[in-house]
């Protein structure tokens, strides 16, 4: 019989975008891999692609009565589907998960931090309370896998896991995808700005993330005013959406306020799937995030042979090296981001060297089907006597 894994995350955008490469790794060594998630407009396409999917409600917010309601399905589901592992995803979903895990007796929990919600610039109390409810789930973990170095210590610091429990498993992406060689590449770098309506001559940045505000883009709207205040030929292209089940702080109120005073320099895209295309059309990547856990954009980016310029958070200083693939910056400073923004847009030397330089750290760190390989052998190698003799 093969080993049945849960592939469990709170929606299905975090499914397709993040979890797909991993399920097909661990099918490719003969498990059995059954997603759970909300339901959502991902579900059918990956249905039809052959995902084995079941869908219960899991809010990502604080209500408690709704997790409950959650919780009560999630033991009914383990127990019927007698999975051998359950892989948690998500603050919510993990600890919802672990919880049943538990209850519903499978033998392990594994569970990855994309980034611990907590952060050193949350305020005092809130913090505290993330950091408990995260050691409270780390005494239903078996084994904690974090996306950076700095997770990872930070775990073992505040001793969330016992320390032998915790690895440290980089982030990645699949490396054909993004070649900025490829002759449909360079096409598309033309062909997007044609339709984007940028001009020849024009220095374009861009951003990808979820439209909310601790993704930074207030920061990147006001960046982008005092760029273009100072006379350069910049423009701006953000891309992506909110989602319907983000609670995260909305943007509106900074986005109208950006269109209003950077008219055609500022492209708003919505949600797209031809990322590496558009990575193509931009001269320069920057994501002023406020918490990251190992940014799969800036990996792109830097695939892409594009200059980064991120904030100095966890996750974001341990993928851009400054000065030499990028710039960091202070969080929450528009005018800082602005001023490394400038020196890039002013230097086009500089955005090729840091652009190549950035892709070869990408190809060498940052290969998924190598971070998929590392969690596949370390869950087989921590695997109770009696389930690693059906791997």
């Amino acid at each position: 019989m093969p080993l049945h894994v849960c592939q469990l995350c709170a929606v299905d955008f975090t499914l397709k975008h993040f979890l797909t490469g991993l399920i097909d790794g661990m099918q490719t060594q003969g498990w059995r891999v059954t997603a759970v998630c909300s339901d959502g407009p991902f579900v059918p396409g990956l249905r039809k692609r052959g995902y084995r999917i079941e869908t219960l409600p899991i809010s990502r917010g604080l209500n408690p009565f709704r997790h409950a309601v959650s919780l009560v399905r999630l033991i009914a589901l383990f127990r019927r589907e007698r999975f051998d592992v359950v892989h948690v995803h998500t603050p919510v979903a993990a600890l919802l998960g672990r919880v049943a895990a538990r209850l519903a007796g499978v033998p392990m929990a594994v569970y990855t931090a994309h980034g611990f919600y907590f952060h050193d610039y949350m305020p005092p109390v809130p913090r505290a309370l993330f950091t408990l409810i995260e050691r409270v789930g780390g005494r239903l973990t078996d084994l904690l896998f974090t996306q950076s170095e700095e997770d990872a210590r930070t775990a073992i610091d505040k001793k969330l896991v016992a320390p032998a429990n915790v690895f440290a498993i980089g982030n990645g992406v699949e490396v054909n995808c993004f070649d900025p060689s490829q002759a449909n590449a360079r096409e598309a770098r033309v062909g997007i700005r044609t339709t984007l309506g940028i001009p020849d001559g024009a220095v374009v940045i861009g951003m990808i993330g979820r439209m909310v505000a601790e993704k930074g883009y207030a920061e990147f709207f006001d960046a982008a005013k005092i760029v273009v205040a100072q006379g350069f030929p910049a423009y701006f292209v953000a891309v992506g959406e909110r989602l319907k089940s983000d609670h995260a702080a909305g943007i509106e109120t900074h986005l109208a306020e950006a269109v209003r005073v950077l008219g055609p320099r500022l492209i708003v895209t919505g949600l797209r799937s031809d990322i590496p295309q558009l990575l193509s059309a931009f001269d320069i990547f920057t994501l002023p995030s406020w918490r990251e856990g190992m940014p799969r954009t800036i990996i792109e980016a830097m695939l892409m042979a594009k200059p980064v310029v991120a904030t100095d958070i966890r996750g974001s200083r341990e993928e851009v090296v400054p000065g030499k693939t990028g710039l960091l910056v202070p969080l929450r400073s528009a005018t800082a981001l602005a001023q490394a923004l400038i020196e890039l847009v002013g230097d086009a030397t500089l955005r090729a060297r840091m652009g190549q330089a950035g892709r070869a750290r990408a190809l060498e760190l940052y290969d998924e089907a190598k971070v998929v390989d590392l969690q596949i052998s370390t869950i087989r190698s921590r695997l109770p006597a009696p389930l690693r003799d059906r791997t």
